[in-house]
């Protein structure tokens, strides 16, 4: 997808979310770690510290999962995320176990 600069050129449009950054960083949004005050955070206890939980997506198999977008008949995700709700699992895992399943019969 394309936009107009200014002068009228032709440049190549950005995900909001990376807009979104550089306007941040124009105008100086980031916090400096020496501006933040971390002294009102109590210190976590041993139990507290036990009932943590890793956050972010763990790698599972011999590497991380990568990251794609596809586009899916609506009827069909909502197959999909009734069948994984019924069987107790995500969606994207479900998805991930069909397309597998898929590969593993082809080889």
């Amino acid at each position: 997808m394309f936009t107009w600069d200014p002068r009228g050129r032709k440049m190549r449009r950005r995900s909001a979310s990376s807009a979104r950054s550089a306007q941040a960083a124009k105008k100086g949004r980031h916090t400096r770690k020496n501006r933040i005050d971390f002294s009102d955070i109590p210190e976590l206890s041993d139990q507290q510290l036990a009932r943590a939980r890793r956050v972010g997506r763990p790698p599972f198999g011999r590497s991380a999962r990568e990251l794609i977008a596809i586009r899916v008949d609506p009827d069909v995700l909502r197959s999909l995320r009734v069948e994984a709700t019924r069987s107790g699992i995500g969606y994207q895992t479900l998805i991930h176990k069909l397309l597998e399943d898929h590969v593993r019969e082809r080889a």
